[in-house]
């Protein structure tokens, strides 16, 4: 590759610096600091804890929306999810959620920027991620005349269409600046793991979630410890690589002779504190669905991170032997251990439900059970285009099985609810366009920036951690399909650089 190549890609690979108080004019950003310490103060003392902590983190953002639009796009990150808990706890009930609303401030807020500033006007650029996504959303598209309930197709349908126009509008505007629409994510993680970490220690603990004699399932701002547990393994994978490509930046600097700078210490820092958040809340939220997940993720970024393949398998092959071991000996938590075991004898040896006796050891797992023979109940009887895209709840009571009454929402597998709301053709069409988003991941593993080639490899094990949570739930839910619209955006920009740069070898 050439140098004037190597300068470009690595010019897009970091976030640009600017100075607070030189961009501010006339010398006021101290006063635009006290405002946001009140806000939070404020926040803190009138609201409950909860809701407190997600503005707490977004005060200090609130001061930076007049330098860039992307701003506004943390804030969305970081409040949407806020959805469940203001359904629950409002008092009124809202006619669009704080997703659609904080959304529609973006969008707004970057074309007052488009028009002032005169940026140009943005093209339609097909690359393989913006395709793979519309085409997704295009399948989608038959269950508008499938489904008894035109509003609940399109309510599942939209979350899908806004996921293209992310794809499409931040893979151009947030080119030179992608960075901080990891780091936009992280934040609005950081802020949910709080809110969780805080109910499992006794905040706003439900009694039917008490886990450990003395604990509660962390549920964050979703209402639900899984979805939740969700969120924290989408994203520990970016938090992670972003840890060890600090620590490989180090190592590097200290082989050059040239020391660890301030700067890199504090991000290293920093890094390894929301690592570390993030994992207790996955913890906490007790999930296994969450657990398998994050362990398979976890053993795909082991195969990526060496350039060569077979070291990768070597080194993931070794960490699966030393789990085994400590499993085997007994080294690894009982209740743990005893969380995992009991789930998977249910799950793997039962095959229908109807008369099996329930309790409250394994009621979560035969109710699950029994949603996905409700979903196999409705593919069998529309195999091709299914009940509807948003139906199952709808479809739920002609094909439930007795005793199983609430339909839940979905089917607790999303791979079943996509083959019971959209049949054969929606399951290929899903299936489909994952292992095309791996492929397009996969070859972003060549970005010649560390920074770039990390964030990748931590992009690869979000999307195994999706795949293999979604056997057990959908976590399209509670605005998280924002944050995955903004992951896949990242993956359109790197793969672009990439493609661009190996054609300037």
């Amino acid at each position: 590759m050439g140098l004037n190549g190597l300068l470009i890609i690595f010019a897009q690979s970091f976030p640009r610096r600017f100075s607070l108080f030189k961009a501010q004019a006339g010398g006021r950003a101290w006063l635009l600091w006290v405002c946001a310490g009140l806000l939070a103060a404020a926040a803190i003392h009138v609201l409950p804890l909860p809701v407190a902590i997600p503005i707490v983190l977004i005060a200090p953002c609130l001061i930076l929306i007049p330098l860039t639009p992307l701003t506004m796009l943390a804030v969305l990150l970081v409040l949407s999810p806020l959805r469940a808990l203001i359904a629950t706890e409002a008092s009124a009930v809202f006619p669009y959620d704080i997703g659609q609303i904080l959304l529609a401030l973006y969008l707004g807020a970057w074309l007052v920027f488009h028009i002032v500033r005169g940026w140009p006007r943005l093209r339609l650029f097909p690359g393989p991620v913006f395709l793979s996504v519309l085409s997704i959303c295009l399948v989608f598209s038959i269950g508008a005349w499938r489904g008894a309930f035109f509003g609940n197709w399109l309510t599942e349908w939209l979350k899908w269409a806004v996921i293209v126009i992310m794809v499409w509008h931040l893979s151009q505007t947030a080119a030179s600046s992608w960075p901080w629409l990891v780091y936009a994510v992280l934040l609005g993680a950081v802020a949910n793991a709080l809110v969780g970490l805080y109910i499992f220690f006794g905040g706003s603990g439900a009694d039917h979630l008490a886990i450990l004699g003395r604990f509660f399932r962390a549920f964050g701002t979703f209402g639900q410890p899984n979805p939740f547990g969700g969120f924290m393994g989408i994203a520990l994978p970016i938090v992670l690589a972003l840890g060890l490509c600090q620590v490989e930046r180090a190592l590097a600097a200290i082989r050059r002779g040239a020391g660890v700078n301030r700067r890199l210490v504090f991000m290293l820092a920093a890094t390894a504190l929301c690592c570390a958040l993030i994992l207790a809340a996955l913890f906490a939220s007790w999930s296994r669905g969450a657990w398998l997940g994050f362990c398979a993720s976890l053993a795909v970024m082991l195969v990526a991170w060496p350039r060569r393949l077979l070291n990768g398998v070597a080194i993931a092959l070794v960490a699966i032997f030393i789990v085994a071991a400590a499993w085997s000996a007994g080294l690894l938590p009982s209740s743990i251990v005893n969380r995992l075991t009991t789930a998977a004898t249910d799950l793997f040896t039962v095959s229908d439900v109807r008369g099996i006796h329930f309790h409250p050891g394994n009621y979560a797992v035969i109710e699950r059970l029994a949603h996905w023979q409700a979903a196999g109940n409705m593919a069998d009887h529309n195999p091709f285009f299914g009940v509807g895209l948003g139906n199952y709840a709808e479809a739920y009571e002609r094909y439930r099985l007795i005793n199983w009454e609430a339909p839940l929402g979905h089917a607790h597998n999303h791979y079943l609810n996509i083959l019971a709301e959209t049949g054969i053709v929606g399951l290929i069409a899903y299936v489909g366009f994952w292992l095309c988003i791996f492929r397009l991941t996969w070859a972003a593993r060549q970005h010649p920036d560390r920074l770039a080639r990390c964030v990748a490899i931590g992009l690869l094990g979000c999307w195994t951690y999706i795949s293999v949570h979604s056997v057990f739930d959908n976590l399209y839910v509670n605005n998280l399909f924002l944050h995955i619209g903004v992951l896949l955006s990242v993956l359109a920009i790197l793969h672009r650089q990439t493609t661009g740069a190996l054609e300037l070898e």
